[in-house]
């Protein structure tokens, strides 16, 4: 359920913002326009919300600066402590897409950036379901991740990756559950939402899948 990558964000948390910012160039293209792509999430947000992989707190932020409520989960305590001296009215609990605090409140969205591919695709379909059965009537996910729109063109990313000595990225590709675009829409659909999506850089989309 993405604790296998915990101590990954241990350890990177004290440099996440750095990296999202270009800091690292082997990462520079997957955060290409990072703050444009927080900023389409939160854009496309409504109502009551919930966050899952809430990491530093960029995204959160993005969202309480458009006045909402919103229930953030994080599994890494490191990312939390961050997040939480950042944006101290923050609500940041501990949990993951598939096992988290039941929220009290009616959710109307659902968001997350760069971390539903910590999930396999039958952890992604799981949480999906969940996601449908917590979310009001109309309501949506809106996501932005790194997936491609076939095998072939993952396995293109990760082979040029390797030829310009993009170790630590080529071996990111290799190691996580980065979703293609028909494995994404099979999953929402089964579980009764519509799905679109907007390409936001070489690496990342946007998913916006709305609850029918």
């Amino acid at each position: 359920m993405g604790r296998e990558f915990l101590d990954i964000f241990e350890g990177w948390a004290e440099e996440y913002d750095n990296t999202v910012s270009g800091y690292d160039p082997e990462y520079k293209e997957v955060f290409h326009a990072y703050d444009d792509i927080l900023v389409e999430v939160a854009k496309n947000s409504e109502g009551n919300i919930l966050e899952f992989g809430v990491g530093t707190g960029n995204l959160t932020e993005k969202l309480l600066e458009r006045g909402h409520d919103i229930i953030g989960i994080e599994p890494s305590p490191a990312m939390k402590a961050i997040a939480n001296a950042k944006l101290p009215e923050a609500l940041v609990m501990d949990g993951d897409f598939l096992e988290y605090p039941i929220p009290t409140i009616p959710i109307h969205t659902i968001v997350s950036t760069y971390a539903f591919h910590h999930l396999t695709d039958d952890e992604k379909d799981n949480a999906v379901k969940k996601f449908a059965d917590i979310l009001e009537v109309n309501g949506k996910v809106v996501f932005a991740d790194t997936m491609f729109e076939t095998l072939e063109a993952k396995e293109k990313k990760t082979s040029e990756a390797e030829e310009i000595g993009f170790t630590n990225l080529a071996a990111d590709l290799r190691r996580e559950y980065y979703p293609t675009m028909e494995t994404i829409e099979g999953i929402f659909t089964k579980h009764n939402f519509t799905v679109s999506f907007k390409q936001m850089n070489e690496f990342v989309w946007l998913i916006i899948a709305k609850k029918e």
